[in-house]
């Protein structure tokens, strides 16, 4: 089999580890999107689309008309991409998303908002660098406003939490956890450290996000309110899952099923921790 990977980092610890399973019986290619200028020749058996960038998107739909199999696909990662559309989707799948409101430019919005409690604004559009901050009174939204006066926000109301972001991965059906300070912590993110084992509705619940979003490899961020219950605030695309025992070999288990390999079996269903 030829496995195809559309990535500007072919060593992230994931893909690496998943292409040295691979490599003793395949073949493992790397497609740079920033660099790349076409696929030539004939597709490799399956794609594995690490990357979110508009080059990246463009060669995955390239590939995906010549009838190559993309993991995850181009409409999918795009998906995750738009926090307006995320929220719309996690919506109308039932899931429980934090909920969101959309404003065409952070000036504009800031200019009018009579801030009354904290909130949590997000740039609309995901990527490396965007905004992502809590603002709790309207000083500092007008501080942020001046910083980012033309930014397209998606602001969502703060739900008291216990300051812990529960990072939720799925590879093919098999569920990672681990726990993670909030991006918004004063103190800094720090490292991921173990989450003990997950209540079986939250292992249905990432699972279901996948069905809704059409992932094979992602990540849902959730937040448990003060009542208990879990509150997705982010979906992501092929995120990097480190240091996650078996998360390569889950990886590399997927990239041959997708590309019809009969001898590989289905990953068991479960979450690690």
């Amino acid at each position: 089999m030829r496995i195809g990977l559309i990535t500007p980092e072919p060593g992230h610890p994931l893909l690496a580890g998943a292409a040295a399973l691979l490599t003793p019986r395949h073949r493992v290619e790397v497609l740079d999107p920033a660099t790349a200028p076409g696929v030539p020749g004939p597709p490799a058996d399956v794609y594995l689309l690490k990357s979110r960038t508009p080059r990246a998107l463009e060669l995955a739909r390239e590939l995906e008309r010549r009838g190559a199999p993309v993991v995850n696909s181009a409409a999918a990662t795009a998906r995750c991409q738009d926090r307006t559309e995320m929220a719309e989707l996690a919506v109308r799948a039932g899931l429980p998303f934090a909920a969101t409101r959309t404003h065409a430019s952070l000036s504009a919005w800031a200019a009018r908002e009579p801030l009354g409690s904290p909130v949590v604004v997000k740039s609309r559009h995901s990527r490396r660098g965007d905004l992502v901050a809590r603002v709790d009174t309207p000083a500092e939204l007008a501080e942020l406003a001046r910083a980012w006066p033309r930014e397209p926000v998606v602001v969502q109301d703060f739900a008291p939490n216990s300051g812990w972001d529960h990072k939720l991965w799925a590879i093919g059906g098999r569920v990672f956890a681990a726990r993670r300070r909030s991006e918004l912590s004063p103190d800094g993110r720090g490292p991921h450290l173990p989450l003990p084992r997950l209540p079986s509705a939250w292992t249905d619940l990432i699972l279901r996000a996948g069905e809704a979003f059409g992932l094979d490899v992602y990540g849902v961020d959730i937040i448990e309110t003060g009542d208990g219950a879990p509150l997705i605030v982010d979906v992501n695309a092929f995120p990097g899952v480190r240091g996650q025992a078996g998360a390569p070999e889950a990886l590399a288990s997927l990239a041959l099923r997708r590309a019809g390999s009969p001898s590989v079996p289905a990953p068991r269903d479960g979450t690690d921790s």
